[in-house]
């Protein structure tokens, strides 16, 4: 193996690419906003098609369609003209690719998707070619080389449709108003799913494991409380369950240092010791938010409120780490 051989091609393999890039971006015209119009008029899905490599293109850009709120499925060329065009109805639209426009298993069943009425686009490098000549539109895949030595293997031009593909996608969110949570909802199991989908009263602890306690509690008993339940602070709440401060295991560290002594700790009560004002959030808050607000505030626990203002429950960065939402 030579080395610097190897990173001359690679080099050079980029280069070239990103030349085929800048060339399919000039020849984008009226054809591809018709093309994104004709999609957003879709009542049904996206099929894409598309043989060899334009086929495992075409199988990517299904997905990102899909998963950026354009319903869509990839069919195979060959399989469809034995059984599975039946997949194809008159609501949806065809998205062909192929860089030469004349694969052989795509144009044999392009009459009958003429006489279904499907509406047609294409992606190919020939405008020409017998695909082109069938679309209602044709986006341009035309590369000068391909990066292969040989000019052989689909290389530059797959590049360009791959980018076509992401082109119509976002072209398509940005019309339909396409938010993150709307991607969340399509990506449960990733972890933008979890921080936009996951809430505050998903993972908040509450009822008998909430530390929760009136002003006038002894302070032994405010230790004994922080132990048992295990959070690290208690919440000194009101008779209305309202938050009035908190008490952390700083706090007591803090408390300690200053110089008071078992004898004199052991005389105060909860309202003597707590912090007043303590961090809350809203149960219905995302999860996310909770922990934007502790690292903001550098603070390890939250206290979660009703819309009464009321301790309902409490988080700390525990519960976030295991829920993956950080």
């Amino acid at each position: 193996m030579n080395s610097e051989r190897a990173l001359e091609l690679a080099r050079r393999t980029l280069d070239i690419e990103a030349q085929a890039l800048h060339g399919v971006q000039a020849l984008l015209g009226d054809s591809f906003a018709r093309a994104v119009k004709r999609v957003l008029q879709c009542r049904g899905r996206v099929v894409v098609m598309g043989m060899g490599k334009s086929g495992h293109v075409g199988r990517k850009i299904a997905a990102t369609l899909a998963s950026t709120g354009t319903p869509a499925m990839f069919v195979h060329p060959a399989e469809a003209s034995h059984g599975d065009l039946g997949m194809v109805t008159p609501q949806d639209v065809v998205l062909a690719i192929s860089n030469s426009g004349e694969s052989d298993e795509l144009n044999v069943i392009l009459p009958v998707l003429k006489r279904l009425m499907v509406p047609l686009l294409a992606i190919t490098g020939r405008a020409d070619s017998t695909l082109a000549r069938h679309a209602d539109e044709v986006l341009s895949c035309a590369v000068e080389q391909e990066a292969c030595p040989l000019n052989l293997a689909p290389t530059a031009s797959t590049t360009a449709q791959m980018a076509l593909g992401d082109a119509l996608a976002v072209a398509l969110l940005d019309a339909r108003g396409f938010k993150p949570e709307d991607f969340a909802r399509s990506h449960p199991g990733g972890s933008l799913g979890r921080k936009l989908l996951m809430h505050v009263r998903d993972l908040m602890r509450q009822g008998e494991q909430l530390p929760l306690l009136p002003p006038d509690t002894a302070f032994n008993d405010l230790l004994r409380t922080m132990s048992a339940k295990g959070l690290g602070f208690a919440a000194i709440v009101d008779e209305q369950g309202r938050p009035l401060g908190i008490f952390t295991d700083g706090d007591l560290r803090r408390l300690i240092e200053s110089g008071h002594q078992g004898r004199e700790l052991l005389s105060l009560r909860a309202a003597d010791v707590m912090r007043p004002s303590p961090r809350q959030v809203p149960e219905g808050a995302l999860a996310v938010e909770a922990a934007d607000l502790m690292e903001a505030h550098r603070i390890t626990s939250v206290l979660v409120v009703d819309a009464q203002s009321r301790v309902v429950g409490a988080l700390n960065t525990n519960d976030l780490m295991q829920a993956k939402v950080i």
